[in-house]
Parts: C-alpha cells; sequence; structure tokens
C-alpha cells in the first residue's frame, strides 16, 4: 500500500516524488523507480518514522508524549499579572472581509505593551483576532498554524475548512480550566475566505468553544460588549457591511474601535499607535497601508 509524502528522520520533508510502502509490516521510504522496477531493497529505504494513517498534530503530540496547549497551574497572583485585555472586530465588506483591533495589552490596570499584533494569518486566507490573554493566544496560534502544515504536508492535500474549525475549537475546549480561573483566557474571532463560494465567513467563539456563523460582524474583548449597539445601529442606518466598499467599511470599524476606546480602559486608541487592519480577498490576506488607515480616520 503507498502512501503519501511526510518528514524524513532527520526531520527534512520529503517530497510527493516519493512514496511511502509497507514491507514486512513496518512503513518505509522508496523511490519511485525503484518500486516501478520492482528493485525495491532494504538499501534504498529508510524508516519511515510518523503514522501514515492520520495528519492529526495533536495525535502525533500525544504519541510522542508532548501535551497540547495546556492550562498553566493556578499561581496565586496568578491574576494580577496576565496580559489581556483589547478589542478586535471584524466585519464583512462586498470583497471580503476585514479585520482590526487595537494594539494595548493591560495586566490588571497596568498597560504593558501597546504595539501588539492581535491580528495573525494561520493560513494564505484565514485570519484570526485573538483576544484574552496574549500569552496563550499567541502560544495557540502557533500551534493552529504547525497543525495545518502538519495535515497538509502529511495528508498531501489542505486541511478542509471544517477541520480548521474544529481544531480551533478542541483547543478552546482544552483551555476551559484556565479561562475558570480567571487567567489565560483565550476568545478569538475567526475569519476565512471560502474560495468555493467566494464569500467571506466570520466565526466568533464562547469560553467554552461554542461556534457562532455571523451574517455581517463579529467582535470580542473587553471593548466587543460597550459597541454592540454602534453595530446594529449602522446595520439600521447605512446598511449592510457586506454591501460596503472597503475604503468605507474600514472606516465605519475604525470609528466602532475608537468608541470601544472611550468606553473601555483596556482597549487602546489610535492615537498613539494606528490600530492593526487587514482584509482577506479572492487573492488572499492584505495589509492596510497607513495612508489608507490615516485616511480612514480623518488624518490624511
Amino acid at each position: 500500500m503507498f502512501k503519501g509524502c511526510g518528514f524524513a528522520p532527520d526531520g527534512s520533508f520529503i517530497s510527493p516524488a516519493h512514496c511511502i510502502i509497507a514491507v514486512n509490516n513496518q512503513t518505509k521510504l522508496a523511490v519511485p523507480d525503484a518500486i516501478a522496477s520492482g528493485a525495491f531493497s532494504e538499501n534504498r529505504s529508510v524508516m519511515f518514522i510518523l503514522n501514515p494513517h492520520s495528519g492529526s498534530l495533536a495525535d502525533l503530540l500525544e504519541q510522542e508524549r508532548l501535551p497540547m496547549p495546556a492550562p498553566v497551574p493556578h499561581v496565586p497572583g496568578a491574576r494580577d499579572v496576565d496580559t489581556h485585555g483589547t478589542t478586535v472586530i471584524a466585519v464583512k465588506y462586498k470583497d471580503g472581509i476585514i479585520n482590526v483591533a487595537d494594539r494595548r495589552a493591560t495586566a490588571g490596570y497596568s498597560v504593558m505593551y501597546d504595539q501588539a499584533e492581535k491580528v495573525l494569518a494561520l493560513d494564505d486566507y484565514t485570519l484570526i483576532s485573538i483576544s484574552g490573554s496574549f500569552a496563550k493566544s499567541v502560544e495557540v496560534v502557533r500551534y493552529l498554524r504547525h497543525t495545518f502544515k502538519y495535515f497538509e504536508r502529511s495528508q498531501l492535500q489542505p486541511m478542509s475548512q471544517e477541520g480548521k474549525l474544529m481544531e480551533l475549537q478542541r483547543v478552546i475546549a482544552n483551555n476551559v480550566p484556565a479561562a475558570l480561573q480567571g487567567i489565560g483566557a483565550f476568545i478569538p474571532v475567526l475569519s476565512t475566505f471560502d474560495r468555493e463560494t467566494g464569500l467571506g465567513r466570520i466565526y466568533f467563539y464562547d469560553v467554552l468553544g461554542g461556534q457562532f456563523e455571523t451574517a455581517e460582524y463579529g467582535a470580542a474583548g473587553s471593548g466587543s460588549a460597550p459597541i454592540k449597539g454602534a453595530f446594529e445601529y449602522i446595520l439600521k442606518t447605512k446598511g449592510p457591511f457586506r454591501d460596503m466598499s472597503r475604503e468605507v467599511a474600514l472606516q465605519e470599524v475604525l470609528t466602532l474601535l475608537d468608541i470601544a476606546a472611550d468606553l473601555d480602559t483596556a482597549t487602546g486608541g489610535s492615537s498613539k499607535f494606528l490600530p492593526a487592519s487587514k482584509y482577506i480577498t479572492a487573492d488572499g490576506i492584505h495589509d492596510f497601508t497607513d495612508d489608507e488607515i490615516k485616511t480612514a480616520l480623518g488624518r490624511a
């Protein structure tokens, strides 16, 4: 039985030109000409140490006795030093999805950092906007990136959108103990462009991993609740976000972010540092330029 590509024992990537073959109940790597000629031999093969039947990085980590991202144990005073607090927003527009986020990271009532990047790419067509514990969020994003790439390389095809969503749900559910302790909470907004339908899709989550798809917008973080009414006001007075141009939608969403900064101490404004702003289209993920952001803020 032949399998696809993966990793060689030295950690290098095996190209699709090589094949995996089972010999005497052992999985080995053989070059195609040896297989075609029937001359497959021990000196033409190397041991293949990964399970060719599974594309799950979580299963691999478990086999190697390496844990998935897990909550940190309770430490007295940890609630006071965890770095968190933010507002992240995703809205649809006529050609895709816009994601924006403030750059402030807080610990308690202290501002720890004002240049945090909270809108991160998971792959070429998927953005995740992170809220909650910044350290836990970065750990989860790093894990998801490796998971998607491992699946693609081991199974010779990208992970499906449904698979990506389930993997994110599993990570959030695995983090429930830390969230219940008040440390390490991680609440994302996931945006992806579905190339099969040509439409952008937005998902938001609760702390237990519950997943919800929204038709217009998604928001998370400490500043998201105060501006919920403003979203509905825009929809009723200016129409759906999905019918707006990129420039108009960016202007509206940055206004919402500024309102959140006025109403929430953990959300940074745009006066000192410009918000993180990206958008997804059928061509992939793009960054807004500083000039575009300043124009949308009325500072051009």
